[in-house]
């Protein structure tokens, strides 16, 4: 559950088909006008475009070859009333009021899905064994403090293009979500409450050889290999006062957790050489790796004065020279390099008429 949405308020949009006889249609044909959907101090953006119109969509990640992208969205539109997980091909992509491929079941609620090697099938997260249904929301606090919930029913699960289960890679009690694919294709890090709090954990492709990762108290989850394979980058959120550590495991019994204060860290794949990255307040989340290695990107909110506004940040991987890099007013998260470094995908809240869409949108990469 490594995201944040404010909820969705669904749109049809009246849209038209570009032009099917050029190759790539998504790199030249996405939206007529260049680079509006940027904005200025977005130096490192080129050539925005958007790639979903309505609803909240989120997760984008790339196939290796980088020619496919699956996400996760939840779209009354398309029947989705909570999270399922659908893929676009990139190279077929057409600007129409059609859902794309649905890579789910359609039943339960899934997250975090992720491509495995091959670019023909993908992992993610599901609840469906459990109930057809969308599982319940908790409600709103009173004191307005935001939660998210940690459904135990969630499974990983790997499946094809064609949205068959090819093999479910969980079953302990429990939540198992937040599967992501190393960069050399041998190994899979999730994060998993089979121990009694959410730990990062790592297994072959296949399911096997489960190794946990990490082991201190509080949530350690979204991560990312590095680009070698030998580090992961994730967020967690670390309580150490006594009343912290209380309300963490009060609620953590109720399945439930609190995403507001979260830092980066960064550790061997085996857990060995631990070090945060950030010590930055608020929430720090959504990191990856640059494809050089050297440097994070992610999401945050601690520069704005209400909490609200998220926007993509960089950093070293030794903690220094953190830079802003989007600048959107609500909401700026989830990015992923393709492995080449040509392009970026995120989430973003801009350029959706005034309403709470979360959309997708690439762009090239400028160093």
């Amino acid at each position: 559950m490594s995201r944040i949405f404010i909820g969705c308020i669904a749109l049809i949009f009246i849209m038209t088909s570009c032009s099917k006889s050029a190759k790539s249609v998504l790199y030249s044909n996405l939206q007529a006008a260049a680079d509006t959907l940027k904005f200025k101090e977005e130096v490192h953006f080129k050539n925005v475009k958007q790639l979903t119109f309505g609803g909240d969509n989120a997760e984008a990640y790339w196939s290796f070859d980088s020619k496919k992208v699956v996400f996760q969205a939840t779209n009354k539109q398309w029947g989705a009333q909570c999270d399922q997980i659908y893929y676009f091909d990139l190279e077929k992509w057409e600007r129409k009021l059609a859902p794309p491929p649905l890579l789910s079941t359609g039943l339960g609620r899934t997250t975090c899905s992720f491509f495995m090697p091959g670019n023909k099938s993908v992992v993610y997260a599901s609840t469906h064994d459990a109930s057809a249904s969308c599982p319940h929301v908790p409600e709103r606090r009173a004191d307005g403090k935001y939660i998210w919930p940690i459904y135990e029913s969630f499974d990983i699960y790997h499946g094809d293009l064609q949205g068959n289960i090819i093999k479910k890679l969980t079953d302990q009690p429990g939540y198992d979500a937040e599967a992501t694919v190393s960069p050399q294709g041998d190994k899979i890090v999730f994060t998993s409450l089979r121990s009694g709090d959410l730990e990062l954990y790592t297994m072959n492709i296949d399911g096997s050889n489960v190794k946990q990762v990490t082991n201190q108290l509080g949530y350690d989850g979204g991560a990312f290999f590095s680009p070698d394979g030998k580090k992961l980058i994730f967020r967690s959120s670390r309580p150490t006062s006594p009343e912290d550590v209380k309300v963490y495991k009060e609620l953590l019994a109720q399945g439930q957790v609190m995403p507001t204060n979260m830092e980066l860290y960064t550790c061997n794949v085996d857990g060995s050489e631990l070090k945060q990255l950030t010590h930055l307040g608020k929430a720090n989340w959504a990191p990856y790796f640059h494809p050089k290695g050297d440097k994070v990107i992610f999401s945050s909110n601690h520069a704005a004065p209400r909490g609200y506004q998220f926007n993509l940040y960089m950093i070293n991987i030794d903690g220094t020279g953190l830079k802003q890099i989007s600048y959107d007013k609500t909401f700026d998260s989830f990015p992923m390099f393709s492995y080449d470094g040509k392009k970026i995908i995120f989430a973003s809240n801009r350029n959706n008429g005034g309403t709470r869409d979360t959309n997708l949108f690439i762009a090239d990469w400028v160093e």
